[in-house]
């Protein structure tokens, strides 16, 4: 166990021999703090969390109590492999989560930096998450999900595997999520329905009037027209300025390997548009 003074370890927290301790770091009461575990410059590790296999917590993250990390995958075709879990700096993993490790050897699962995983959420093998993700109480994802920046996952929502969650996007709880969500979107339920833009967190991130307002063309011909995937995206590269923002919303939908949620049942006689204070196409359920 490598670890220096300015640590402070409760006297009944298990630290196994070969643990990697940085600076500062703080193990609360009963925590268990497997032998392969790094814990970087200024972790906090409170009372009853369980941190196992090839796992490296950030710089300045704090594990709440009863989380489980780096636990053997629940994929059945595991056979013994060496995987990895790393998470980003100053993020919080609240309590009762559970971040498996992943499946494959070498394959890693990744959190970004500054994310907020709220209590009993879980994330599975070969998953990777962006930086200042939201995961609200009990969303769940499966084994290859992406979730890219700034994206936020509502409580009780599971996430199907291989699928993609854009930067930017909002998903509402008690949804069902078995498709990739773009970028900069909102929506929600079972079945899911596309509500348009997230236009407050994109207000709320600094994005640009006249930049909301291309996305808000591209959503329009891609999910409140009748064109194909294909020829919405290729519409979208004529009539749209191509701001990075759209430029990062085609390749998203061109490159989408699940396929893109809501589409593949299309009904355009389900929708509103409304003008919202800033007379920007705001796309609604009805």
């Amino acid at each position: 166990m490598l670890h220096t003074k300015q640590s402070n370890i409760h006297s009944t927290a298990i630290v196994e021999p070969g643990a990697q301790i940085g600076q500062r770091v703080t193990i609360e009461p009963y925590a268990i703090i497997k032998e392969n575990v790094v814990l970087e410059d200024d972790v906090t590790v409170k009372s009853h969390a369980y941190i196992d296999g090839y796992t490296t917590i950030g710089v300045g993250s704090t594990i709440y109590p009863s989380a489980v990390i780096g636990t053997k995958t629940q994929d059945l075709k595991f056979r013994g492999e060496k995987t990895y879990v790393k998470i980003g700096k100053n993020c919080e993993i609240r309590e009762c989560v559970t971040i498996n490790s992943s499946c494959q050897e070498g394959s890693v699962v990744q959190i970004g930096d500054n994310c907020l995983i709220m209590a009993y959420c879980h994330i599975a093998h070969n998953c990777t998450v962006g930086n200042r993700v939201i995961m609200v109480n009990n969303a769940s994802l499966a084994g290859h999900v992406t979730v890219d920046d700034f994206a936020i996952i509502g409580g009780m929502t599971p996430i199907h595997q291989f699928s993609r969650i854009g930067r930017y996007a909002m998903v509402g709880g008690l949804s069902r999520v078995s498709h990739d969500v773009p970028p900069y979107t909102i929506g929600a339920g079972i079945p899911f329905k596309m509500g348009g833009l997230n236009i407050i967190g994109l207000k709320r991130h600094g994005m640009p009037l006249e930049t909301r307002k291309e996305l808000a063309k591209a959503f329009q011909l891609l999910y409140r027209s009748k064109h194909t995937v294909k020829e919405a995206l290729a519409l979208t590269e004529k009539e749209v300025k191509l701001f990075p923002e759209v430029l990062h919303w085609i390749e998203f939908c061109r490159h989408s390997e699940r396929g893109l949620i809501c589409l593949q049942n299309r009904i355009d006689a389900d929708v509103e548009i409304v003008q919202s204070e800033e007379a920007e196409e705001v796309i609604v359920q009805k």
